[in-house]
């Protein structure tokens, strides 16, 4: 059954969804885009997702299309017609159509896109086996605070990951991990303690990234937020990634090495025990 989807306004079968080629989304990129996951119909973390579509939009000066409360309606509307239960709904707004022209215009309107997709977000294989990464450098522009969807480099890096037999990338700058192809990194010290890169332009201020890092307080978790190198991850008790379509992943190898025993930590099983829970106690 084809999915309906939503395009500036109108819910449309998928494929009679159209776009204009002069959309400045199609033509250079310039757009931003969220993702809030769906388990049991519900939307998780929706209200910081939708905070930082509006911090993504500011940083580029792209009016907003809609309040928050348009667009969740819009969102739990998708989730209603496309009966979905568990997965995610993606959303992208960009600058509008205008004549193509580097420069910013004037008097675009902007677009608004949002689909659903079903994927299998709670039962994981990949949460319960564990996943081995891969590093690269890291080839992405300066502001990667901004969810931007000119994701070429995070595409290549997350294809050559899986070319290598990896599921995903680590990315290296100045020889310290920045994050993942879609995704924060971490990882746990032989002292227990978490290790996470600090929040700047050189990541995506995950909002799952902010979730576990609440949990970690709440728990007396030890935390530090600095960066690591590569070396330390090989020489760590445990690694892990979060996003908002992940949760919570163990990494149990780094370029071909086992993390630990090579086995999924306890540590990143707890945390995802515990951001399910208390994400779905938020849900919407």
């Amino acid at each position: 059954m084809s999915r309906t989807v939503y395009v500036n306004g109108e819910f449309v079968a998928e494929e009679n969804a159209q776009i204009s080629v002069f959309d400045r989304g199609f033509l250079f990129a310039d757009a931003v885009y969220e993702v809030s996951s769906v388990i049991e119909g519900k939307l998780l973390d929706n209200d910081r997702h939708l905070a930082r579509l509006r911090r993504s939009l500011g940083e580029l000066n792209i009016p907003s299309p809609a309040s928050d409360e348009t667009i969740t309606g819009v969102q739990k509307e998708l989730i209603k017609r496309n009966e979905l239960v568990e997965g995610a709904v993606y959303m992208q707004v960009t600058r509008g159509a205008a004549d193509r022209d580097f420069a910013f215009p004037a008097n675009a309107v902007p677009g608004m896109v949002l689909f659903t997709q079903a994927k299998q977000l709670r039962d994981s294989p990949q949460a319960r086996d564990g996943i081995a990464v891969v590093t690269m450098p890291d080839i992405r522009w300066k502001r990667r605070d901004i969810k931007t969807v000119g994701l070429l480099a995070q595409s290549m890096a997350k294809q050559a990951a899986l070319d290598a037999g990896a599921t995903d990338a680590w990315m290296v700058e100045d020889g310290f991990v920045t994050e993942g192809s879609s995704n924060n990194a971490f990882i746990v010290d032989k002292n227990g303690c978490i290790i996470t890169r600090q929040l700047g332009n050189d990541i995506l201020h995950g909002i799952t990234r902010a979730s576990v890092l609440k949990l970690t307080q709440q728990h007396n978790i030890a935390l530090e937020e600095r960066a690591f190198t590569v070396a330390e991850a090989l020489d760590a008790q445990e690694a892990f990634l979060t996003s908002a379509s992940t949760f919570v992943w163990p990494v149990i190898s780094i370029d071909g090495h086992p993390i630990g025993d090579g086995k999924p930590g306890a540590v990143a099983g707890r945390l995802r025990e515990l951001y399910i829970e208390t994400a779905l106690q938020g849900a919407v």
